[in-house]
Parts: C-alpha cells; structure tokens; sequence
C-alpha cells in the first residue's frame, strides 16, 4: 500500500499550472473561490495538511490546530498579516511569502492610480461619455517635478521610485528598515514626508504599529490637495478621516486598491464620492504575477517540507 501524499491546502480554487508542476509529489486541496475562516478550519480538520498556501480568507490559531501535521504556512503574495504568526510561531509552523513576486505589478498599479488620481481619468472619461467636452474649464496636475513620498521601500516601493523617478519627480522614502537606497530615493523621517508630498504612496506590511497610519492628525500635516495612493494594506488608513479630507479638498484624490475591509460592502461612501478612484484588491493580480507568486510560494512550501 502506497504511502499517503502530503496535503497542500490551497485557500481558493486554483493555483497556476507551473506551480502544480512543482507540487506534483503532493495532494492538493483547495478551498474554493471565496473561503471562509471556517471553511478553512473545517478543511484543515478533514485533510490534516502539511502546508497550506494562502490565496484567500485568514488562517488563524483555529485553523493550525486543526491541522496536526502543518509545518509551513505559505502566503500567495507579499503580505502576511491574514496569518497568525504568534499562533504559528507557538507551534513551530513556519510562515513564508513570497516577496517581490508581484512586485512589477503593484507597482504598475499604483503608478496608474497615481496617474488617473493626478489626471482625473475617470471624471473625464465619464463626462465625455454624457456628451460633455471639457477643454476650456478642466486642468490636471503635472507630476514632473513634484514630490511623491513613498512609505515602504521594499521590492514594490523601490520599483515605484524609480518609475517616478523617470517621470521627474522628486522622491521622498520612509522604512526603517531599509539599508542602502539608491541615489534618487531621499531618507526622510513621516513628518517631512507629510508636509513635503505632493502624492503620498503605501508600500508597507499592516503591523499593529502602523495601523491608521493616515488618520486626521497625519492628513492635516499633510500638503493641502494632496493625492494618496494605497495598494498595500486597507488598515493603513482611517478610513472616516479619509472621507472628510477628500470631501474637504485637503486630499486632492485617493487611489485605493485595498480597503479595512473587503469586499467592499455596497453603499461604502467611498463609492459616492467623485474624489475616490477605487479598486478591488488586484494590483497583485496579473497572469505573470499569478504566476510567480505560484511558484514563490510552492517553492517555499517545499524549501520547508523537503529540508534535510
């Protein structure tokens, strides 16, 4: 009788072809389009995985003692703040990400927030389709020479710098815990970037530190007509002080691909709110992101089973 494959528990329905390819000595599980906490909880117990890689929902203390012979917990992505690192650090578990997997395409994507938010993409789009032709009372903002401040300077917000970079802009960097910068990245503490962004750009993991790190008391030391621009995590920012600096015009516009919490619920007031150009959580998302973050995080999964 052949031995049992070990499980690998996916939290969606799909995982790329490629990284199947490199997971073809275990048995896969997947959770579906849309799992619950209790979902996962229910599969763990029934597979008993060995790892699980995390697309979607949170994998809690719940779900891992569920799972006696889980040893690596394996995120889809950069982020890992939908996994319970205390829980997995208690029993041993290793918790692995694949970083900069999707870097080019979060990047990408907080470029075109930044562009549309600073060029009033939407708004015109939408006036030219009701018959309007705005030419002689609309004016956009010119990006080149003016200041973005970046929060993050991993693989994403580095990749983020220099495209702005290119585009002439000045660049403003905050991360503790980043070493050597590059020349067009400028170390600045949060209170000169507040006051001296003209876009203000999230690039950093949500930590319960940084958490409604954009909240009234940070956008009023910001620049009046800023422009924000988060496609990190939704927890970054105080959502209800967001709303009133947008309705206000101390914020110019935000471009928001993540929200504090998702899916967002229908009748949010973000979406009433000409001054929001939104997004549902898929900067990450590309075919050859789907891919890499696949891979990433199957090699991790067997960087943790497979080691000697």
């Amino acid at each position: 009788m052949s031995e049992r494959k070990p499980v690998v528990l996916v939290t969606a329905a799909d995982l790329a072809p490629e990284a199947l390819a490199l997971l073809g000595g275990y048995e896969i599980v997947y959770a579906g389009k849309t799992p619950s906490d209790d979902d996962i909880v229910s599969l763990c117990g029934q597979h008993d995985p060995a790892a699980i890689i995390v697309r979607y929902g949170k994998v809690g203390a719940a779900a891992m003692a569920a799972a006696p012979s889980l040893r690596v917990i394996s995120k889809h992505g950069s982020g890992t703040d939908t996994i319970d690192k205390t829980a997995a650090a208690a029993r041993g578990i290793a918790v692995r990400a694949a970083a900069g997997a999707n870097a080019a395409a979060v990047a990408e994507h907080a470029l075109a927030l930044m562009l549309a938010c600073a060029k009033s993409v939407p708004l015109l789009d939408a006036r030219m389709r009701a018959g309007h032709w705005d030419k002689a009372v609309h004016k956009s903002l010119e990006l080149h020479g003016r200041t973005v401040g970046l929060v993050g300077l991993g693989a994403i917000g580095l990749r983020f710098a220099r495209m702005a970079d290119a585009m002439g802009m000045n660049v403003l960097g905050f991360d503790p815990y980043a070493k050597e910068l590059p020349s067009f990245v400028q170390r600045a503490d949060l209170d000169t970037l507040w006051k001296q962004a003209d876009v203000i750009s999230l690039h950093c993991p949500l930590t319960e530190e940084n958490r409604n790190l954009l909240d009234a008391k940070t956008l009023a030391r910001c620049k009046r007509g800023v422009i924000v621009v988060n496609t990190a995590r939704g927890g970054l920012i105080d959502e209800a002080a967001l709303l009133e600096a947008v309705r206000g015009g101390q914020v110019r516009a935000a471009g928001l691909d993540s929200f504090a919490v998702e899916p967002m619920l229908a009748g949010h007031p973000f979406q009433k709110e000409s001054g929001f150009i939104l997004s549902p959580h898929i900067g990450g998302v590309t075919s050859d992101a789907y891919v890499n973050m696949g891979l990433a995080a199957a090699r991790n999964v067997r960087g943790v089973i497979e080691a000697r």
